[in-house]
């Protein structure tokens, strides 16, 4: 099915992802043409320092469709993420993680359910392909964040979404870290967003390791999490504007 007329960003923020980067660009490449006649993919390199910069570049001389923007420094995948959105171009935006941890053709499941009613489609892990204290962490915190955060879709760690641009445009997001997809989907539904979900799969992580699972990190998100729970949630707004003040890092 094509829809010429809905144009496409397909973005994915990137860190240290110089062995898997390249086939999900092409990947995207290859399923694009067959849903609209207008896409582009852009990637934003979160200041690896490994090859992804050199791998990035390359295929940005070789594929006129293909954007990239580097952060100089890590700034955080939300900080990423929030750069993605700002710079997408076309009317829809699909994201994924760089890490080659999703199919992106899968896209073409999604795209059929964005309907003129809907304005999120939410991938769902049919199976987590991780370890069993990657799974075990991860049901904790989707659970934690459905209940404390009252989530309209069942499975906010999965980073796979098509959106309208104007949808999350509109959105004043400020994490930068991890807990930007908390906000971001509080925040779409808070605006009145409607949202569907789809089945797609999760595959084992070919390349590298992950950045996450450190005590520093998960302490920090941890943290991040229960702040962004006191803003949205618990604390009336005027207050809650005097807690922005800390940075969501």
């Amino acid at each position: 099915m094509m829809l010429a007329n809905s144009g496409i960003t397909v973005f994915m923020p990137a860190f240290n992802d110089q062995e898997s980067i390249a086939r999900l660009v092409t990947d995207a490449l290859d399923v694009l043409p067959t849903l609209s006649e207008d896409f582009e993919v852009l990637i934003v390199n979160d200041g690896s320092s490994d090859g992804t910069r050199a791998v990035l570049d390359g295929l940005a001389s070789q594929f006129p469709s293909v954007r990239v923007i580097h952060h100089e420094r890590n700034q955080g995948y939300g900080a990423a993420l929030r750069t993605g959105f700002m710079n997408a171009s076309k009317e829809l935006i699909f994201y994924t993680d760089g890490d080659g941890q999703y199919e992106v053709r899968e896209l073409a499941m999604l795209y059929p359910l964005l309907t003129p009613e809907v304005s999120v489609v939410n991938g769902y892990k049919v199976k987590r392909s991780d370890s069993r204290s990657r799974i075990i962490i991860g049901e904790i915190y989707n659970w934690l964040a459905r209940v404390l955060f009252r989530l309209p879709i069942r499975d906010v760690d999965c980073d796979f979404r098509l959106m309208r641009r104007h949808a999350v445009q509109q959105l004043d997001l400020v994490s930068s870290s991890g807990v930007i997809c908390v906000e971001l989907v509080r925040k779409l539904d808070e605006s009145g967003c409607v949202f569907a979900e789809a089945p797609v799969h999760h595959y084992h992580r070919q390349h590298g390791s992950s950045q996450f699972f450190t005590f520093q990190r998960v302490t920090r998100t941890a943290f991040d999490f229960f702040m962004l729970w006191l803003r949205l949630v618990v604390i009336p707004r005027p207050w809650a504007a005097r807690l922005s003040k800390v940075p969501l890092t």
